[in-house]
């Protein structure tokens, strides 16, 4: 029987909470009040709406690097949102942070893109320019504060501030000395109440770990889903120093080990790396800072989950590899240019004559070309899958559409 390798143990299954984790009974509560028992905390409540959302569901239809028509294996949004889910737990575990916050803002994180992953969202940005413009991580917002429509005492998800707070800046502070609040993008802005967020401060720690969790999965499964689809070889990516060790040291270990198998295990490696070097480096700045609860990590002038900067070194190359090799590959590029053309293309019918949308989207429309409705209209594209927006275009653009 194979033994379980000591060096692999990363994740323990028991920690004891951390004074500086979220703690779900002192939240700052909800937009709208719900006094009511239950077994389940405040944060497994806000991650079990979000998957229960429809706009979670259709994520299994939107694009993370390719179409999801494309092929079957490759990731999408949903496959994403659900490795980033996995391994922000595992993380939040180690910390003792708190594992359902730091879950529930993995899968929330990617609500607010378009379909045709980045190619939707640089599409959407250009035809919103005159209205407002488009952001992904202030739909997401947008989306679970006011457009799912499922409870029948408020919009939205009516999610806890922790939960909306890690939404918005998962990524640092919004608000500076060089960016003020009209730099913000139109769907925060328009956000009720939306200062009560505290823009200008970092986010709690789960956040912090959950955007993190999003650049492990993605640079890991770019590397598997790009040499499945054979945009580069093994000895192309192994030019990489961090992956071409990774390669020797799993083929060291398993001789003549089978190509599909090699690549799964560089890829267990390569996470277990990663996940390695952020727990330390963590660990070094949360015993520096000593912070006695969230609102410490949130005051501090920079994040306590943090990548060593000779790991970012060593990270440098691989993006660079991935923009180069996958993400302007020829291939993606001829993909995306459709997608391009599709959002575009359906937006400006849709600006022009509004009476072509479906008729309970048409009612809330004010006319052609104005700000309402070009809102309304960018909420209706953002929401759309892959497939439903090329076959809205066809419809739409073809002489035999509805034939």
């Amino acid at each position: 029987m194979t033994k379980f390798s000591p060096k692999r143990a990363i994740f323990s299954p028991k920690r004891e909470r951390a004074r500086y984790a979220s703690d779900p009974d002192k939240s700052r509560g909800r937009r709208v009040s719900q006094v009511g028992k239950s077994e389940r905390t405040l944060f497994q409540h806000d991650k079990d709406r979000i998957i229960h959302a429809s706009a979670f569901r259709r994520l299994k239809g939107k694009t993370q690097v390719f179409v999801a028509h494309e092929g079957d294996t490759y990731r999408t949004r949903l496959t994403h949102s659900l490795e980033v889910a996995q391994i922000a737990r595992s993380i939040a575990r180690v910390l003792g942070l708190d594992e359902d916050l730091a879950e529930c803002l993995a899968l929330a994180h990617d609500l607010g893109h378009p379909p045709f992953g980045h190619s939707g969202e640089t599409a959407l940005q250009t035809v919103m320019a005159p209205y407002g413009g488009f952001d992904h991580n202030a739909q997401t917002l947008r989306i679970v504060e006011t457009l799912e429509g499922r409870y029948a005492e408020f919009d939205g998800l009516n999610l806890t501030w922790e939960t909306l707070e890690g939404i918005a800046k998962h990524n640092g502070p919004l608000i500076d000395k060089e960016r003020g609040e009209d730099t913000l993008p139109w769907a925060m802005r328009e956000l009720e109440d939306w200062r009560r967020l505290e823009l200008d401060t970092y986010a709690g720690p789960e956040a912090q770990v959950a955007a993190l969790a999003d650049d492990i999965a993605y640079n890991n499964h770019d590397i598997d889903d790009g040499l499945g689809a054979g945009l580069f070889s093994i000895e192309d990516v192994s030019q990489v120093p961090v992956v071409g060790r990774t390669f020797a040291n799993v083929k060291s270990r398993y001789p003549g080990i089978p190509r599909d198998r090699l690549i799964h295990e560089v890829i267990r490696d390569l996470i277990g790396y990663m996940v390695a070097d952020l727990l330390k480096e963590s660990r070094t700045r949360l015993a520096e800072h000593e912070p006695g609860c969230a609102d410490d990590i949130r005051q501090l002038d920079r994040p306590v989950i943090a990548f060593s900067e000779p790991f970012r070194a060593e990270e440098k190359p691989l993006r660079k590899f991935l923009f180069n090799n996958m993400y302007r590959h020829y291939k993606v590029n001829r993909m995306m240019g459709q997608a391009v053309r599709v959002v575009e293309e359906l937006f400006g019918l849709f600006i022009n004559d509004p009476s072509l949308l479906p008729t309970e989207i048409a009612k809330q429309c004010n006319g052609a070309e104005t700000p309402e409705t070009a809102r309304i209209i960018c909420d209706y594209i953002a929401g759309m899958t892959d497939r439903f927006a090329i076959e809205e275009h066809r419809k739409l653009f073809s002489v035999t559409g509805y034939l």
